[in-house]
């Protein structure tokens, strides 16, 4: 079989090298290119031939899964797969396996950065010691105490809680379904109105769908507490940023920390929430770490040497 990585997955040469090395001794072919690319014609140049292609988080759209006509599988070095035409692989019988789990740390941890620069104002104070400036008026909140809302209580928002646990904040939750270990950590589950009403510090952690698109719109926004922290390290389309910035614009959100947008940075100049009040903005770098980079690059391989066995694993569609 002939095996594409089509774009590079945060790891050296040389741990892809390591990794595929398996690959040659099965008697397949590999190639690998380390360059990034959306341009639909090269990305039907780089599957041509493939039966297995290996994708990060670039979109993977419904026509470059047409034209790869040997395609029988794709790995994903990714959690979401909203950027490939599933429906397209699924007409095709080309299965599709994830890296669900690798940033689940790595995501939690910037989370919980993100609520402590916005209560304890780390980067305004960097901002005004360099200024010549002193800590009045600066010394913020503690998140001790506090009570913090989940709304998507996955494994990744699970991990999130228990860091703000380990912080002494109370914390509790919206989630379609309800865990025993949830439970068991003192987490409660609450109505979605009652998160937003309620919580001083709301972390967003729903995946991208049908359903979750456009979910926290204009009206849900309007629910949080004017002083309320709200944390979107999930995906953009969930929120209408739109809304989001004029809450923080008019007083109605006391401050937002965003790592996910309507679109890949970097952002057009007008995007709402580039001029926003009380923002801490990032990149799109949540689930960036060199650990996650090493377990992302493991498990998207290791989809690949199971799906050749026969045993495939991380199955989503």
């Amino acid at each position: 079989m002939k095996i594409s990585l089509l774009e590079p997955i945060g790891v050296t040469k040389e741990t892809i090298d390591e990794l595929a090395e398996g690959f040659k001794e099965k008697g397949h072919e590999f190639v690998y290119y380390d360059t990034k690319t959306t341009d639909k014609e090269e990305l039907k140049k780089r599957s041509a031939g493939c039966d297995i292609v290996m994708i990060a988080n670039n979109p993977y759209p419904a026509e470059v899964v047409e034209a790869a006509d040997r395609l029988k599988m794709l790995s994903v070095a990714f959690t979401g797969i909203d950027h490939i035409g599933t429906e397209k692989c699924k007409e095709k019988g080309v299965m599709i396996c994830n890296a669900a789990g690798y940033s689940n740390q790595t995501v939690a941890e910037l989370v919980l950065g993100m609520a402590i620069d916005a209560l304890r104002n780390v980067v305004k104070a960097n901002e005004t010691v360099r200024n010549g400036g002193t800590s009045a008026g600066i010394g913020g909140r503690e998140i001790c105490g506090r009570t913090v809302g989940i709304i998507g209580l996955g494994r990744i928002g699970l991990m999130c809680a228990k860091l703000f646990l380990a912080f002494g904040a109370k914390v509790i939750a919206y989630n379609r379904s309800e865990s025993e270990e949830a439970k068991a950590l003192g987490i409660e589950y609450k109505p979605l109105e009652e998160v937003l009403k309620t919580s001083d510090i709301i972390s967003l952690n729903l995946p991208l769908n049908n359903e979750t698109k456009g979910f926290l719109d204009a009206e849900k926004i309007a629910l949080m507490k004017p002083d309320a922290v709200f944390i979107n390290c999930a995906r953009g389309p969930i929120v209408d940023n739109a809304a989001l910035a004029k809450a923080l614009n008019t007083g109605k959100l006391g401050f937002a920390c965003v790592d996910v947008f309507d679109m890949e940075p970097p952002l057009p100049a007008d995007y709402p929430l580039l001029g926003a009040k009380n923002t801490l903005l990032t990149p799109h770098q949540a689930f960036i770490s060199e650990e996650s980079m090493l377990r992302r690059a493991k498990i998207v391989f290791d989809n690949v040497y199971a799906y050749i066995d026969g045993k495939p694993i991380n199955v989503c569609k």
